[in-house]
């Protein structure tokens, strides 16, 4: 019983006619398609796409299914550019003998601005069908003014686009079916020309006001926004008038979703003059993946876009990514190493950075990824040999460096090397004198060697290049309470860095102190409260330390 049901199922499988299967759903599809073109209904259009994937599914060689399921696709939405062109062009494969084929390729092509190719299969559909060629004569027609507005107005495109729409027009009682669609595009065409003459005028002229009029209106009445919404834009642009050109570039995107040059520059834009707006930016990079067969620079733009929503593994994948297409280049890798720093991935980031660094594309860059990869190795594996090592590389890289010196200094300080860090501080100073940090870090290494008037000197200079440099004021402020006893002046200063900046723990620690040294405890035991609230976010000082200080005031 079982082997009888498996040969008749098997003889049923070999006496199914799959060509006329797909004959059948091809027909089905036409129907639909037809009724979609007439009323419109979402019902028709998915009935009509689900018709055409069929007969492919059963015939895979009828050409007419790939270029017609290209076009409701893109009417829906749901294919972009490119895989409309790829469509099309599978449908020339299979059949390169049919013009339809020629000319729906060529329409796609044209819309993707490749006008020699779009050219070519126009040409190609005439030369297979001349006498019924009209469609393709006028596609031809409407394809020269399209490349003229984009390029420029010369007499042999413009001769072209007079013959091939009066040759057009004369063939038409042998080509009747679409054509009426065609020549209302030619006059839609021969609007966007007199607009574009009309707004170039004022645009030349600088009466841009006028010229926005004019693109506004010329939006309205050929409804080609793609077009004048961009060329709004640019005007201001040149206006400075950000918002508002972003918002016209937006508008030109609801008509074109995957235009390159429109979403490159909404997201330019987005990023430099709308930094919280992550997403608009992100949506224009993940479209333009769509359609840019060079991503490597896409998917390094959303690494970043990534990083500033603090989503580590989104902007780590993003960045290997673009190391796929390209993984030589070492800003990549920077980029990657910095992201896994802050995934608290450090070996892998270490790694990075070493690639980023023997690749070496610029001296002065380099220089910055050694002070990177030096401040990993401090900070986090506690490696001080390698960090010097790497900050030395990087003076060595870049002779004028004076963050590394300071860096340097630092390392110097920590381990007690205190006229090593003395001279790196001084070394940074003679490379930028105008650089506040490094006269307040000497400042407290001269304080520590019991350099008072140094120290003060040092730190004068700091406050005098910025006079809002509360660190500054706060380590003067040390000096003369701890070492002038000046408690006067040391009052002022720490209510300088206060004033500078309110929640820095340290001067209201230190205020406190002025206080206790002045016996007003009551003011004292403020400020002591006021460090313990602030050092329970900042974490500067031992909280235990203040609490103990707080608490000796009132002790008998």
């Amino acid at each position: 019983m079982f082997e009888e049901k498996t040969n008749n199922t098997f003889e049923s499988v070999q006496n199914f006619d799959y060509n006329s299967a797909a004959q059948i759903y091809l027909e089905e599809a036409r129907q639909h398609h037809e009724q979609y073109l007439l009323k419109g209904t979402r019902l028709d259009l998915d009935k009509a796409v689900d018709g055409y994937i069929d007969a492919i599914k059963y015939n895979p060689n009828i050409a007419e299914a790939y270029y017609r399921l290209a076009t409701l696709l893109w009417d829906k939405g749901e294919i972009n550019l490119s895989s409309a062109i790829e469509q099309c062009l599978s449908a020339v494969n299979i059949s390169p003998l049919n013009p339809n084929a020629r000319i729906y390729a060529g329409f796609f092509l044209e819309m993707a601005k490749q006008y020699d190719e779009a050219e070519r299969e126009f040409k190609e559909a005439i030369r297979l069908n001349p006498l019924k060629s009209a469609r393709s004569r006028l596609s031809l027609a409407s394809l020269y003014i399209d490349k003229m507005h984009d390029t420029r107005i010369n007499i042999k495109d413009f001769s072209q686009s007079i013959y091939y729409m009066l040759s057009g027009g004369l063939s038409i009682p042998l080509d009747h079916t679409s054509v009426k669609m065609l020549y209302k595009n030619i006059s839609k065409n021969l609007s966007i020309l007199f607009y574009d003459f009309v707004g170039n005028i004022f645009e030349k002229t600088k009466n841009y006001t006028v010229a926005l009029k004019a693109y506004d209106m010329a939006a309205n009445t050929t409804g080609r926004k793609e077009i004048y919404y961009r060329k709004i834009g640019d005007i201001n642009i040149k206006e400075e008038e950000v918002n508002s050109a972003r918002d016209s570039y937006i508008k030109a995107l609801e008509a074109n979703p995957y235009d390159k040059e429109l979403l490159l520059k909404v997201a330019t834009l987005t990023q430099i003059y709308f930094e919280d707006d992550i997403e608009t930016a992100i949506d224009c990079y993940s479209k333009l993946l769509e359609v840019e067969e060079d991503s490597a620079n896409i998917y390094y733009e959303l690494g970043h876009l990534y990083l500033k929503k603090e989503d580590f593994i989104n902007s780590i994948n993003a960045f290997n990514l673009a190391l796929e297409k390209d993984e030589e280049n070492p800003f990549y890798h920077n980029a990657i190493a910095y992201a896994l720093i802050r995934a608290e991935q450090y070996e892998e980031a270490c790694d990075h950075y070493k690639i980023a660094i023997n690749k070496n594309p610029n001296p002065e860059w380099t220089a910055i990824v050694c002070q990177a990869l030096a401040s990993l190795y401090h900070k986090v594996f506690d490696d001080i040999d390698s960090a010097m090592t790497f900050l030395k590389t990087a003076i060595i890289l870049d002779e004028n460096n004076d963050e590394a010196f300071i860096e340097l200094g630092d390392i110097y300080l920590e381990c007690d090397d205190l006229d090593s860090a003395i001279k790196s501080y001084c070394e940074a100073i003679k490379l930028n004198p105008k650089n506040p940090v490094s006269y307040n870090k000497c400042a407290m290494v001269l304080w520590q060697k019991d350099y008072i008037e140094e120290a003060i000197i040092a730190y004068n200079k700091s406050i005098g290049i910025d006079p809002d440099y509360y660190v500054a004021y706060n380590n003067l402020g040390v000096i003369y309470l701890d070492g002038i006893r000046n408690l006067k002046e040391a009052k002022r200063l720490f209510e300088k860095a206060i004033e500078l900046n309110e929640n820095y723990v340290m001067p209201h620690f230190n205020l406190a102190r002025v206080y206790e040294q002045m016996n007003d405890n009551i003011e004292a035991a403020k400020m002591y409260q006021k460090a313990i609230d602030l050092n329970e976010y900042s974490n500067e000082l031992d909280s235990e330390e203040i609490r103990q200080r707080l608490y000796s005031l009132f002790e008998v």
